[in-house]
């Protein structure tokens, strides 16, 4: 207990030295008094954090919520501004009594990251205006409009505190050696404010100034059309809260793929409420609109936190600063604060983001709500991608194309799309063209045909017929369509089990006879799903992120347990995933050969070692020597698990800390052989040239993991500890970092 309690003090301390430049920035960027960034800080923290659902889930000033309460502040003045924040959190907690939490994670991928990506474009621009002495214009338009004039009048200082900020928060993390091992436990957004400001001590330059501290002054409704009113409450309430379930979502799945003790799942509908109250509070003080914050929640997983103490204690230390060292705070440069915003708002616009949604083919509905919510606001933006999301779904499902070909034996009419009750009268069109008597073939290249659509097709098929014409309905790979009789009674996962559904009818039901069967049902169910990105794969060459390194076991299927697919992982396997270090012999240059082609040619950005439960290998292993002048091609090739053998020897049955389960006692010597066998292939891997220069440059990283066969579950190597963590099921990787770097 006393261990978690220093985990979450220390961790509290972290996001503290992080959260008060942040809030500080978002202030100034919303041309809020800066003394409200703190206030909602604190709110945030000590409200949110004892209410919230979401126990690692820090609060505060929200980053997306800026664009909005800039042009509030603008168009109603602060103490409205004030009231609409309270009315928001008012709104927060009707929705979060009404359980809605989890529908509002039904909003599409591309929407929300268009619409982070609109507000991080909007908040470069206007904080470019500040890095560069000026002030932010009302409008991204105008901001891009008014920059020449901007650059024109520029004092050289300003804009090299702003670059300075940014070199900092760049290349923190980048540094090697004995001073990043001592500086890498500073955030970078605080080393990045304090050399900003040693560097700019006895310039004249504009710097934070926080009023003396007094009683918050109540807001005040604002005057104006009460829809202009209720947009502005209503476009708080969305864009807070789906920051908040979203990075509430994310945190769990962060704090899922670390070892030791974990806080409870989020409960989002509690956490709803939290954000609801927490922004009443923070409005009825002054301070800004809250919304639980990735950056900042990241960090306090990264920093260890196990309870909800940690983000109180951030913000009981943010009140303190506050009182206590304001004229601390009142030295900064402005220009330091607003470059670190800028840069948070070019984060925003992540290129991950934008390859996910364009591989998803939902690039035009990212496009239309980052472009609408840069030249209208965010509610518009948001509106726009649902409405071209809408339109997306709606000619996917009513897009079909129709088309009659003769042919020297045939009138071919090929249907390609979904075919629907709104194609019905195209399809009986294009069946006029067909001549009574003929022979027909109707080709169907869709996954969707609905009942009025089979219904015209049957009828006009038995109508031709019944007039000494011929007609087969078919789809693109032959087979010929008709009402099921049954329903295929195989689980999704039977594919991989000896069982007889997928046997081919006109062979023996020997092993090559499933063989071809399995592979007829690939053609007839699979194929037509996937023929499109195969085709496109072929055209654009491979370009796998990973490279996955493990047994020949015929009960390891790579695909079904990491859920990839076409194109994702290059997969090298062999027996007892071994990894032979260099120049160890000449023959096992193969497994060599594919780490450097994945590594330097593919440029895979990870690589894993797989090993799994009782492998035969590992049992070979421990049960003979292998000496040298083994002759048989498996004991030479066995010869490469020796230093695994000798590991296992040498750390003993108790592991000596060397290697252990997170969750369970390591059953036997098999289980420990393997475990300790992925830890061993790993240094092979560094022992590679090409491996060990890709790491050392930060673009390569090196992961270990373990699947148990009878359990189905897989455990992730932690590195610094040398414990394989369980993988849970909430443990996705959309918005979570990576798994354990080793």
């Amino acid at each position: 207990m006393q261990r978690i309690h220093r985990s979450d003090l220390s961790a509290s301390i972290t996001v503290f030295l992080i959260a008060v430049p942040l809030s500080l920035g978002l202030a100034l960027a919303t041309g809020a008094p800066l003394q409200s960034g703190l206030v909602a800080a604190v709110v945030g923290g000590i409200v949110a954090g004892l209410l919230g659902g979401a126990p690692l889930q820090v609060s505060g000033a929200a980053t997306s919520l800026v664009v909005v309460t800039a042009d509030l502040v603008h168009r109603y003045g602060w103490r409205s501004t004030c009231a609409i924040t309270v009315l928001a959190g008012l709104a927060q907690l009707v929705l979060g009594m009404a359980r809605v939490a989890r529908s509002a994670l039904a909003v599409s991928p591309a929407i929300v990251h268009g619409m982070l990506a609109g507000i991080g474009t909007v908040i470069a621009l206007g904080q470019l205006h500040v890095v560069l002495g000026g002030s932010p214009q009302s409008s991204a338009l105008d901001n891009i409009t008014a920059l020449p004039g901007q650059l024109a009048v520029t004092n050289p200082a300003t804009p090299a505190i702003g670059a300075i900020t940014v070199a900092v928060l760049l290349g923190w993390r980048r540094l090697r050696g004995r001073a990043g091992r001592l500086l890498g436990a500073i955030p970078a957004p605080l080393a990045a404010v304090v050399l900003a400001t040693a560097v700019s001590a006895g310039l004249s330059l504009p710097r934070v100034n926080l009023p003396a501290w007094s009683a918050p002054v109540l807001p005040t409704l604002p005057s104006g059309p009460v829809l202009g009113v209720v947009a502005a409450v209503l476009t708080v309430t969305l864009v807070a809260s789906m920051e908040s379930l979203l990075s509430a979502v994310a945190i769990d799945t962060l704090q899922g793929r670390r070892p030791g003790p974990h806080a409870p799942p989020a409960k989002l509908d509690r956490e709803l409420l939290g954000q609801g109250a927490a922004n009443m509070v923070s409005g009825l003080l002054g301070g800004l609109p809250v919304a639980g914050g990735a950056i900042r929640g990241s960090a306090n997983v990264e920093a260890g936190a196990v309870t909800r103490r940690a983000t109180v204690m951030h913000g009981v230390w943010v009140l303190l600063c506050a009182g206590l060292a304001s004229w601390a705070l009142e030295l900064i440069p402005l220009a330091a604060l607003a470059a670190l915003v800028m840069l948070v708002g070019v984060r925003m616009v992540s290129f991950a983001h934008i390859r996910h949604v364009q591989r998803h083919r939902e690039f035009p509905v990212y496009a239309a709500t980052l472009g609408s919510v840069v030249l209208f606001g965010v509610l518009q933006g948001v509106i726009a991608g649902i409405v071209v999301a809408l339109c997306l779904s709606l000619r996917r499902l009513t897009h079909t194309r129709i088309t009659v070909t003769e042919e020297p034996e045939c009138h071919r009419v090929r249907v390609t799309g979904q075919l629907t009750f709104l194609a019905v009268p195209r399809l009986t069109r294009a069946f006029a063209q067909v001549p009574d008597g003929a022979n027909a073939v109707v080709e169907l290249d869709g996954s969707f045909m609905d009942h009025a659509a089979y219904e015209a097709l049957n009828a006009w098929c038995a109508r031709h017929r019944s007039r000494g014409g011929h007609a087969t309905l078919g789809d693109a790979v032959g087979r010929t369509v008709s009402e099921p009789v049954s329903a295929h009674a195989c689980r999704p996962w039977t594919p991989w089990r000896n069982h007889h559904c997928t046997r081919s009818g006109t062979v023996p039901a020997t092993s090559g006879g499933q063989l071809l069967g399995g592979v007829s049902a690939f053609q007839r169910n699979t194929a037509p799903l996937v023929r499109e990105e195969l085709a496109r794969l072929a055209r654009e060459g491979q370009r796998p992120g990973q490279l996955f390194l493990t047994c020949a076991d015929s009960r390891l299927v790579t695909s079904m347990i990491t859920s990839s697919g076409p194109g994702d992982l290059f997969t090298v396997r062999n027996v007892g995933n071994l990894m032979p270090p260099p120049g160890s012999d000449a023959s096992c240059d193969s497994v060599a050969a594919a780490v450097e082609y994945a590594v330097d040619v593919l440029q895979v950005s990870s690589i894993t070692v797989c090993g799994h439960s009782g492998c035969g290998a590992m049992q070979a292993l421990l049960g003979s020597d292998h000496e040298p002048g083994a002759q048989t091609p498996l004991a030479r090739w066995l010869r490469h698990g020796r230093p695994s053998l000798a590991r296992l020897n040498r750390i003993g049955r108790l592991g000596r800390g060397e290697v252990a389960l997170a969750d369970r006692p390591v059953a036997d010597d098999l289980e420990r052989l393997s475990l300790v066998n992925v830890m061993q292939q790993l240094e092979h891997l560094m022992a590679h040239p090409c491996v060990a220069r890709r790491v050392s440059e930060g673009t390569l990283q090196l992961h270990g993991m373990y699947f148990h066969v009878a359990e189905a579950q897989a455990y992730i190597l932690d590195g610094s500890t040398s414990v394989f963590a369980a993988v849970g099921p909430d443990a996705a990787p959309d918005t979570a970092r990576e798994a354990a770097k080793v």
